[in-house]
């Protein structure tokens, strides 16, 4: 059985985002898919469309929330498993936002702490590459770094996916 919290950790195209939805169909019929991307052109609202679609034959409840994801972690269902899609989109809507992003990880701590469901995060790991060039791209490697120690800090279960194959880095896979 899957823990309260997991986490599947990765870089871009990786195989991340379907080894957790496969954890996710795997631990429950009730499965709810908590999207945090935002469509800023056609190439991405094309994907979400595609991603849309895929989820709804495969019997997914979504909710769309680019920057509130505690709201839906704690309206879930006790027998639904969630899986927020992705961590990272949802840190970049925060720091373009220019809010206030201690605020925002601690609303998003509390949703998870009071989410009465399973929940599997994905997210990407971006502190293998070399160090950016400009200010911003270093202030979000930055906040990604902290925000997956967070999540891996807080999660039972900690899986990194490399070329489509998963490797567990804490916790034990069910």
């Amino acid at each position: 059985m899957l823990p309260d919290l997991t986490i599947v950790i990765g870089g871009a195209a990786s195989g991340k985002s379907d080894y957790a939805e496969r954890l996710v169909r795997e631990a429950s019929d009730q499965r709810l898919y908590i999207a945090t991307a935002q469509a800023w052109d056609d190439e991405m609202r094309a994907k979400i469309q595609a991603h849309q679609n895929a989820r709804a034959a495969d019997g997914w409840r979504t909710v769309e929330t680019p920057m509130d994801p505690a709201n839906a972690l704690t309206a879930m269902a006790t027998d639904e498993v969630a899986l927020l899609d992705c961590a990272t989109m949802w840190l970049t809507n925060q720091i373009l936002s220019e809010g206030d992003l201690d605020a925002a990880k601690r609303a998003l701590f509390e949703g998870l702490s009071q989410a009465p469901g399973r929940v599997v995060i994905v997210t990407n790991e971006v502190g293998a590459g070399i160090v950016p060039e400009n200010a911003l791209a270093r202030r979000f490697r930055e906040a990604q770094g902290l925000l997956n120690r967070d999540l891996a800090e807080r999660a039972g279960l900690v899986v990194t996916v490399i070329a489509g194959l998963p490797l567990v880095l804490k916790g034990t896979l069910p």
